[in-house]
């Protein structure tokens, strides 16, 4: 006997509407963030560039995001074109967080807070640019 497909879609758990994305994206992120900036620092602290560790934290930061926005934010299937559109994205913003990263160390004044508020800065767009182009492009349903 066939299955009442209302009785089906009741029983799957219903994915996050737009709010509900946007806190488990932040959640993600500050979480992600957390893991970009100990890299970050850990990179520094063993003497890489500042180039350099910022894209081994953001490497590490990213992974970190795709894994946890994939299964718990979006609440969608994996998949060759998804990973495939999530790699794509982050290389853009890999390269927008290095230019802006480059550019806050030149323009902020010297201090001791310099290196972190860069990171920081180069973070935050990072994220909102990565957020709309996740919902809208990456893991659309």
């Amino acid at each position: 006997m066939p299955q009442d497909e209302s009785i089906q879609d009741e029983a799957a758990p219903a994915r996050p509407g737009l709010l509900g994305q946007l806190v488990r994206f932040v959640l993600v992120g500050g979480f992600s963030a957390v893991v970009d900036l100990s890299v970050y620092s850990l990179g520094l602290h063993l003497g890489l560039s500042t180039w350099l560790a910022r894209a081994v934290s953001f490497t590490a930061g990213t992974t970190t995001a795709y894994a946890l926005n994939r299964r718990w934010a979006f609440q969608v299937e994996g998949g060759a074109r998804r990973a495939g559109g999530f790699a794509l994205l982050y290389g853009t913003t890999f390269f927008l967080i290095l230019g802006v990263n480059a550019l806050a160390l030149v323009l902020l004044p010297d201090s001791s807070w310099k290196i972190t508020l860069a990171w920081a800065i180069s973070q935050g767009l990072g994220t909102a640019w990565n957020f709309v182009m996740l919902r809208l492009v990456v893991f659309r349903h």
